[in-house]
């Protein structure tokens, strides 16, 4: 077995590891405690005793070299092990990140918070919301739900969720109409967007509909909740404004979601 002497100095490899996932020795500094100085001097300091740049500095940032990005993942494997070994030996709460999008996050995953609690008390689960396309590596993401489809990127297993979509509004705004609402009677409502309604496979040969685009799946709930218009979104995100009659499905036919390709997410929407 080899020397620990032979390793870099711990707080070099602690600086290098933080700035790798950040991508930023601003950003890895205030995580760590330090200026950024100290970091940039732990960075060049392990840089000088392996023999190869590990960054490229740029104006805004830093962006690892080929040789960096291997020995970075190497490194940020490392510390999760000893993070978890740590864990395991102080009998703590393992600890489980989940990378979704904001609406995934409200409308499933936070109302089950307190029942995942209940089956699973030892495990410590830590929500990022967020729509940006999160990095396992980088990020420390355990699991991330997203919109996409394959293939995905060797190492990674993906499980389908949903992806059916339905079309709904308030009962006030469509208090005068016959359900179930044909496609000229969709053309007479603003139709809700978030990027990922396909209003025109329900609306056929009409040519002009009014349309209000919103960039996320739950805001786009909230306005037709409150009338603003129509709204067509995954089933699961409705079920509770669906069950307490906030809202009603005012068209049978089902929308198959528009899967999306070029990222490197884990698992479908």
């Amino acid at each position: 077995m080899k020397s620990l002497r032979a390793l870099p100095p711990l707080n070099a490899l602690r600086a290098f590891e933080a700035a790798g996932r950040r991508l930023s020795f601003r950003a890895a500094a205030d995580e760590l405690g330090v200026t950024q100085g100290a970091v940039a001097q732990q960075v060049r300091g392990l840089e000088t005793k392996l023999g190869f740049l590990l960054f490229q500095r740029l104006r805004r940032g830093v962006q690892l070299t080929e040789r960096g990005a291997v020995y970075f993942s190497e490194v940020h494997r490392a510390f999760e092990q000893l993070i978890a070994a740590t864990d395991t030996a102080l009998s703590r709460k393992r600890i489980v990140t989940v990378s979704v999008t904001p609406t995934f996050a409200s409308k499933c995953l936070i109302p089950n918070l307190p029942n995942f609690s209940v089956e699973y008390p030892d495990i410590e689960l830590r929500v990022l919301a967020t729509d940006a396309v999160s990095d396992f590596e980088r990020d420390g993401v355990d699991l991330a739900v997203r919109l996409t489809k394959p293939p995905f990127p060797l190492g990674q297993a993906a499980e389908f969720l949903f992806s059916d979509m339905i079309v709904v509004g308030s009962p006030n705004l469509i208090s005068k109409c016959s359900l179930p609402l044909t496609a000229q009677d969709l053309a007479e409502f603003t139709l809700l967007n978030d990027g990922q309604a396909i209003w025109t496979t329900l609306l056929g040969d009409h040519q002009a509909w009014a349309e209000l685009h919103i960039n996320q799946a739950a805001l786009v709930i909230e306005a037709a909740m409150s009338g603003q218009g129509l709204a067509m979104a995954n089933r699961v995100f409705l079920e509770d404004a669906l069950s307490s009659g906030r809202l009603v499905q005012v068209v049978d036919n089902i929308v198959a979601t528009r899967l999306l390709s070029g990222s490197s997410e884990e698992d479908a929407r």
